[in-house]
């Protein structure tokens, strides 16, 4: 009998936050983890914990904004097993000090969530396609549900982030592709830490990351949490514009 081909599941991001809680979720036998994140010394401690579960893992600070590297990071573990998953995860957030470096500041943020997105997702496609199948995830936010501009370009990175992953969605289910949008609200994180203001519904990274392993699972296009938050934000979507516009500009910004 054939020995069964490892499952593929890429993951960006994966030295802290939900990226590292979902590395942990999904690592076990058969399954071969291709992880990335910035920080050499936690991403080592990810890989080792989930090997000790039982997954082979390929760990490497690869920036998500090198092209080349990622697509030879999606084309090596695909050709050490099937592609099954690839999560787009990888992000930043911050806030600027002038004026007179805004520019440098929103590009440094869009090459991560926004080219970083595409350097992640766009190889796996043609892969995915050869195969007959796979999964992609592309984390947003909630923040990626309204403009807010406390959050620039951050939630506009995640505008695209999630429209990209709905049009990718209707246009690979021929291929047999399944395409989710994640769609968290404050999640416990490194980036969430730095955050001086309050934080609603301020969710456990664990409990953040079975959410996004269940709805994948259901192959829910939009994977949105908590349920509260997101009620917020969809009743704060139906107010006339002028209005919204008023009160989002009072909500507190990134420093």
């Amino acid at each position: 009998m054939a020995e069964q081909p490892l499952s593929g599941i890429l993951i960006t991001g994966a030295s802290s936050g939900i990226g590292e809680a979902l590395a942990r979720l999904y690592a076990g036998p058969g399954i071969l983890l291709a992880l990335t994140g910035r920080d050499a010394g936690r991403l080592d401690a990810v890989a080792a914990a989930c090997r000790a579960a039982g997954a082979e893992v390929d760990a490497r600070t690869v920036p998500v904004t090198d092209t080349a590297a990622m697509k030879a990071l999606v084309e090596e573990t695909a050709a050490r097993g099937r592609l099954d998953l690839v999560i787009a995860n990888a992000g930043v957030s911050g806030g600027f000090r002038s004026w007179e470096t805004f520019d440098s500041y929103v590009r440094s943020i869009t090459a991560v969530n926004i080219d970083g997105v595409l350097n992640t997702v766009n190889p796996a496609i043609p892969v995915m396609v050869r195969q007959g199948g796979g999964q992609i995830a592309i984390v947003s936010s909630i923040a990626g549900l309204l403009a807010m501009p406390g959050a620039v370009p951050y939630s506009s990175t995640k505008h695209f982030a999630r429209a990209y992953a709905e049009e990718l969605r209707g246009r690979l289910a021929p291929e047999g592709i399944r395409v989710s949008a994640i769609c968290p609200g404050f999640v416990v994180s490194r980036m969430t830490d730095r955050n001086k203001f309050p934080m609603p519904f301020l969710m456990e990274t664990d409990k953040a990351a079975r959410i996004i392993r269940d709805g994948l699972a259901r192959n829910r296009g939009r994977i949105a949490f908590p349920w509260p938050m997101l009620a917020m934000v969809r009743l704060l979507g139906l107010l006339p514009y002028p209005l919204l516009d008023r009160l989002l500009r009072r909500a507190p910004g990134k420093d």
